[in-house]
């Protein structure tokens, strides 16, 4: 069986299902396909700290932020490394090359 993940939203939207609505635990997870424990692990979680909950999917946190900001910025500088040496090397081999020069009819 795989493992289903679920984004941020619908964390919160089950969350606030069960306790600004009022619906059951045991019906929010039928209506969900939920199991109860895991509808009961995010209640929890969003308890005790609503604005770090559910930092997976939808909420990195500031250091995963900053090596994915990193690894993207290295990204583009590698492409226009790779671009300039490209450029050396057409320059490079045009330039090697011998000039045509025209050749003397009538001689």
């Amino acid at each position: 069986m795989v493992r289903r993940k679920f984004s941020r939203e619908f964390k919160i939207k089950a969350v606030k299902l069960v306790t600004e609505r009022g619906v059951a635990v045991a019906q929010a997870c039928r209506d969900l396909d939920l199991a109860e424990s895991v509808l009961r692990r995010w209640m929890r979680e969003a308890t005790v700290a609503p604005a770090t909950a559910f930092p997976g999917n939808g909420q990195q946190h500031a250091d995963l932020a900053e090596i994915a900001a990193l690894k993207k910025e290295v990204a583009k500088l590698k492409a226009e490394r790779d671009i300039l040496k490209r450029g050396r090397q057409w320059m490079r081999h045009r330039f090697e090359q011998p000039l045509a020069t025209p050749t003397s009819r009538g001689k």
